[in-house]
């Protein structure tokens, strides 16, 4: 089947790409760099023609409140309509593990946002929400004026690698729409602080850690149980350990 991936280019939107071609489906992968803009509308049309699905990977370019919260609900709408208008079949988002528990966070109100104009839409769909991926972990950090330190959040976090998330995506991509929430997380549980030194040290920063349980994430303060899945999630299959010494192997 025809299957269109919403920012096809990025991390995890280039690896769902190759991930659905080998499985034989005809895969656009649409971003503005290929002529496909979903907040301004341009290319869609084109691009949904033929299409029985549709997976949404696509990310802000700006992380500041009113921008996120502009950029998402702009470009679902947008993408929502010509989707009905192409008689897409499933739609399929990507979110994250905790969006709906941190409200004070700019992004996460930006994507609760996105989710709500998902669920109101006529098009059968599923949200994945995924945990904090381990490629990401080294940007989490908060560094201080001097640069000499970094500010790290203690709360516990449960972060995955991509290869795992994109596997979720692909298999929920050519499942039946659930009209719900999947989420999906790694398979251990840590100390955001903990992985945040073991990474920083793999790359060879020696910034001081400073730990506190008041450094916002997202915007945000966290608790324990603010990143973490909840009872029937998914989990991922690579532990933190291995891909630690799989991306060292591979510098």
């Amino acid at each position: 089947m025809k299957i269109v991936v919403i920012g096809g280019t990025g991390l995890i939107g280039s690896k769902l790409v190759s991930t659905l071609r080998a499985k034989g489906h005809e895969v656009l992968a649409a971003s503005p760099d290929s002529g496909v803009n979903t907040i301004t509308g341009e290319g869609l049309p084109a691009a949904l023609a033929g299409a029985q699905v549709v997976v949404d990977v696509a990310n802000s370019p700006s992380f500041e409140d009113a921008a996120v919260l502009k950029f998402f609900e702009t470009s679902t709408t947008n993408l929502l309509a010509a989707e009905e208008r192409a008689g897409v079949r499933h739609h399929l988002a990507l979110s994250i593990v905790g969006s709906d528990r941190l409200p004070k966070s700019g992004y996460m109100r930006a994507k609760v946002a996105q989710e709500k104009l998902i669920k109101n839409s006529p098009i059968p769909y599923t949200i994945l929400h995924s945990t904090q991926f381990f490629e990401f972990i080294g940007r989490i950090p908060e560094a201080s004026p001097d640069g000499k330190s970094v500010r790290v959040s203690t709360a516990m976090f449960q972060p995955i690698v991509s290869d795992d998330v994109v596997a979720a995506l692909a298999e929920l991509t050519l499942g039946t729409p659930i009209n719900g929430i999947v989420e999906v997380g790694g398979p251990e549980r840590f100390r955001m602080d903990e992985l945040v030194e073991r990474v920083l040290r793999a790359k060879g920063d020696k910034r001081e850690i400073i730990r506190d349980t008041h450094v916002p994430y997202f915007g945000a303060e966290i608790d324990d149980q603010s990143l973490v899945t909840g009872p029937g999630a998914r989990s991922g299959s690579k532990r933190f350990e291995t891909w630690l010494k799989e991306s060292q192997a591979a510098k």
